[in-house]
């Protein structure tokens, strides 16, 4: 997604939106030209039913059916826009596409009406902004969504949340391989863990795991790193919650820091995918039975267990 600066416009009726099918178009063209003509934000979304779960290393796949959406001041030229499409890209017609009118709102508050407090476990809370647990002895982590996966809505992370709940974390070392926007981290820290090291290949993930740790007071406590040469000695809990794939390929890397009779939780897998996730890891780790949650017309697991 590409922002621009908010217009400091305060009209009832000062956003529009164009909003096309690619179909066959090259994304990155479109968006240019969308950009070219003033779009203050491009979306790429799923115009289908198409999830794309689990890309190969190195590859940014789109959907099958993928829409473009650009943001515009109200004052823009649509006109101009359409007949810069049908002429770069050498178009008869433009695919099936629209342009609406958006009422004047606070953009970056609307994710609140979808994302409230979230209890995981018996004492576990993800709270955005100024919102309130509902227990007086709740455990709270304060998180926004951001740069980086990982809120506490999707099974995967949920079913993280709720295994760290139930651990008895003080005084442990933590490791959160894929640690998106830090929650598992942070949350495992609030839990009564001494540090907590987040790792991720995505150097927003690393900047929101920062920024999110600080808003949560526990900066110093939760250190980063792009890579698995920052990751320093033996930890008490490994979390990896990315996807079966690299879970797989890189279960020597992921289990060698877990010290003796630490804790494994993986996550990021689909049910019909823990046979052979738990065949990479059984040669060092005793696993208990598979937590499991349906989501989405899907059932994701979590796998738990000690190293041998």
């Amino acid at each position: 997604m590409t922002e621009c600066d908010t217009p400091h416009i305060r009209n009832p009726m000062n956003w529009r939106q164009f909003v096309m099918d690619l179909e066959t178009l090259d994304a990155s063209h479109v968006e240019a030209i969308l950009i070219t003509h003033g779009a203050c934000s491009v979306t790429l979304t799923d115009g289908g039913d198409n999830p794309v779960l689990e890309p190969g290393p190195g590859e940014t796949p789109l959907w099958a059916d993928t829409r473009i959406t650009g943001l515009f001041d109200a004052s823009a030229n649509f006109d101009a826009l359409t007949h810069d499409l049908l002429t770069t890209l050498d178009l008869d017609k433009l695919p099936d596409h629209e342009i609406t009118d958006l009422a004047d709102r606070v953009w970056e508050r609307e994710w609140e009406k979808d994302f409230g407090p979230m209890r995981f476990g018996d004492k576990l809370w993800v709270c955005p902004g100024d919102s309130q647990a509902g227990s007086d002895d709740a455990v709270v982590v304060r998180l926004d969504p951001g740069l980086a996966f990982g809120t506490g809505t999707h099974a995967t992370t949920a079913l993280c949340l709720e295994w760290l709940d139930g651990l008895t974390c003080h005084g442990q070392r933590v490791l959160d391989v894929g640690c998106g926007s830090g929650v598992l981290a942070i949350a495992a820290i609030k839990l009564g863990a001494r540090e907590a090291h987040g790792l991720d290949i995505d150097p927003q993930a690393i900047t929101a795991t920062r920024e999110n740790a600080s808003n949560n007071d526990v900066a110093e406590q939760v250190s980063t790193s792009i890579d698995w040469t920052g990751v320093d000695g033996e930890f008490d809990i490994v979390i990896a919650n990315i996807l079966a794939a690299p879970l797989i390929d890189l279960a020597e890397t992921i289990a060698k820091p877990l010290a003796s009779g630490g804790q494994l939780a993986l996550s990021g897998i689909l049910s019909a995918q823990i046979d052979e996730v738990v065949a990479a890891y059984e040669h060092c780790i005793t696993f208990e039975e598979p937590v499991l949650m349906d989501q989405g017309g899907q059932q994701w697991a979590c796998l738990v267990g000690k190293r041998s």
